[in-house]
């Protein structure tokens, strides 16, 4: 996409984001976007915001890059504040979302930590409102996932490890933030095209979307008679830090994407944040318990 087009521009989707060939790579976890090749688009040069989430306040984990970061992005050029989530690894590539928030006019609240302990989360919450001054938006982003051929390659940490990250904290953080989340409020959890079609290589990872696709939905329905909608994103095969720190078998990186997608092309994480964007905003007042499937044309129950 050219620096003169934004995500309203009307276009092929098809050719709208290069269909990219990544050469084989590897990151130790949780990896650095800032050293992929290619380096993910976050919408940096394309996002335009309309002001749809003007003085919101958001706390978004998985901030630092891929999805999250391309969310906080998006919520900051819409008018919101951000506090992000992310490990204390991820500074180099936190930083530069914190200076894209900052040049949008918006305040960023940097809170590095480990979301597999309860009691950061707790405390990541806690700190979120404080420096925010409140809080009425939970963007659940953050995501582990393990490529492994056979479950007996599966240790019982990993396993663990892969839960605490995906099912726990949401659990962890949504629990923590309640109290302070009022009437307006918009929870969003992240899920994946893996809830509906699991690789069986990825079957720890897989599960976990499954359950957090329905802790979402059984969710919606206590807190919408409090006015707090919750919701669900599941992205399709997007090209992120999970896919070069051992998310996927090295070896098919070059063809990531292109051979799974009916679009021809795997995502780029500026095309996942406007599902967020619209999730959190008042033009998705109806909208509660619902998955919203980004995955460029995998049909979904």
């Amino acid at each position: 996409m050219s620096d003169d087009r934004d995500q309203y521009t009307f276009d092929d989707p098809r050719t709208r984001f290069p269909d990219i060939s990544p050469e084989v790579q590897q990151q130790p976890e949780p990896g650095l976007q800032s050293e992929m090749t290619p380096v993910p688009d976050l919408g940096e040069s394309t996002y335009r915001g309309t002001d749809r989430l003007r003085g919101r306040k958001a706390l978004i984990t998985g901030a630092d890059s891929g999805i999250g970061a391309a969310v906080a992005i998006a919520y900051a050029r819409e008018g919101a504040d951000i506090a992000l989530s992310y490990l204390p690894e991820e500074q180099k590539d936190a930083q530069h979302v914190i200076d894209e928030i900052e040049k949008a006019g918006r305040v960023a609240i940097a809170l590095p930590g480990d979301i597999t302990d309860p009691a950061h989360c707790r405390a990541l919450v806690a700190a979120a409102v404080d420096g925010l001054g409140g809080l009425d938006a939970v963007v659940n982003v953050a995501g582990k996932q393990v490529w492994k051929e056979k479950i007996e390659e599966i240790d019982d940490e990993q396993f663990e490890l892969t839960f605490k990250t995906n099912v726990f904290a949401p659990f962890w953080i949504i629990k923590a933030a309640l109290p302070h989340l009022g009437p307006g409020s918009t929870i969003i959890n992240t899920a994946s095209l893996e809830a509906y079609k699991p690789a069986p290589d990825r079957l720890d990872y897989a599960t976990t979307k499954g359950a957090i696709n329905n802790f979402s939905k059984g969710l919606a329905q206590q807190l919408v008679g409090r006015g707090i909608r919750v919701n669900v994103v599941a992205p399709g095969p997007t090209w992120s830090v999970l896919q070069v720190t051992g998310g996927v078998n090295p070896e098919s990186l070059p063809e990531f994407g292109s051979s799974e997608s009916p679009m021809g092309r795997a995502a780029q994480p500026a095309e996942l944040a406007p599902a967020y964007v619209f999730l959190a905003s008042a033009e998705s007042s109806f909208v509660v318990g619902d998955t919203l499937n980004v995955n460029g044309g995998m049909v979904t129950p």
